[in-house]
């Protein structure tokens, strides 16, 4: 994956080109009683507050280089979250910096919220759920980066999958309208991509199986991604390895595995 710098477009007014990339994100666990299902509940809705959103999103801001005007966040009972960011596509910033953050390019790392900017938006919304019966419990985080101009959502991806524990993510990017050059000409993208992969992290690429679906006349781009190997002990919530008997392990393992396939897949696959 290398970064090839364009020439840029000399355009007539405002760039008016808007990009969205828009994500589900899912972490998968195993909690065996009922509750085990509650602590992991309360554990997902403590994990993943107004508060700790608030900072993701805010991160995300500074990472596609939009300046935070104003910050509203709300906690909700008995569980979820939301969180509205309003900021400006034109930053207080260095020329150095606004000619590096202006790029699609993949991000940093990390080590329900919804965040708006000028004429853009970052949304996030979180939904924990149980299986009623086998103990299986996924929580998905659905992310919307929507960026009005020359800023690119494409720069804030690795960081956000990896800031919440993927196991599946969903993705979509999408380019919408048009904006037109000094010579009146239409240009209905702004930047080269073939597939959302492009932007991601060697490191990514090599923990995920990776699967496209893209529609390049219409600038549209789908790209479903799953956690190729993981260690069970991670996904185990309440009790740990040694708390089960070997057989029993093999069938938790072939529970979650089945729960990301069908995730990924998008349909059910029947019993085990």
């Amino acid at each position: 994956m290398v970064e090839r710098h364009q020439k840029q477009i000399r355009l007539h007014g405002f760039n008016n080109l808007t990009k969205t990339l828009s994500f589900n994100i899912y972490d998968i666990c195993y909690a065996r009683s009922p509750a085990h299902r509650e602590e992991y509940l309360a554990y997902i809705d403590e994990e993943y507050n107004a508060d700790r959103l608030t900072n993701i999103l805010t991160n995300v801001a500074d990472i596609i280089g939009a300046n935070i005007l104003n910050v509203a966040r709300q906690d909700y009972d008995p569980q979820g979250a939301s969180v509205t960011i309003l900021v400006s596509e034109e930053p207080v910033l260095s020329e150095e910096k606004i000619s590096t953050s202006t790029s699609a390019r993949p991000g940093p790392y990390p080590e329900d919220v919804v965040a708006h900017l000028d004429k853009s938006h970052l949304t996030v919304h979180t939904y924990p759920e149980s299986h009623p019966d086998n103990g299986i419990s996924t929580f998905r985080a659905d992310i919307d980066v929507s960026t009005c101009g020359r800023i690119s959502p494409l720069k804030a991806l690795n960081y956000l999958i990896h800031s919440l524990e993927s196991d599946i993510v969903i993705m979509d990017y999408r380019v919408r309208g048009f904006t037109r050059d000094v010579k009146g000409k239409k240009h209905f993208i702004d930047h080269k991509i073939n597939s959302i992969q492009n932007f991601l992290s060697p490191e990514t690429k090599r923990n995920y199986s990776m699967m496209d679906v893209n529609v390049y006349q219409e600038n549209i781009f789908h790209t479903k991604m799953m956690l190729k190997d993981f260690d069970l002990d991670n996904y185990l919530f309440g009790l740990g390895k040694n708390d089960y008997f070997e057989k029993d392990l093999k069938q938790i393992e072939a529970q979650l595995r089945k729960e990301m396939k069908e995730i990924y897949y998008g349909r059910n696959t029947g019993s085990l």
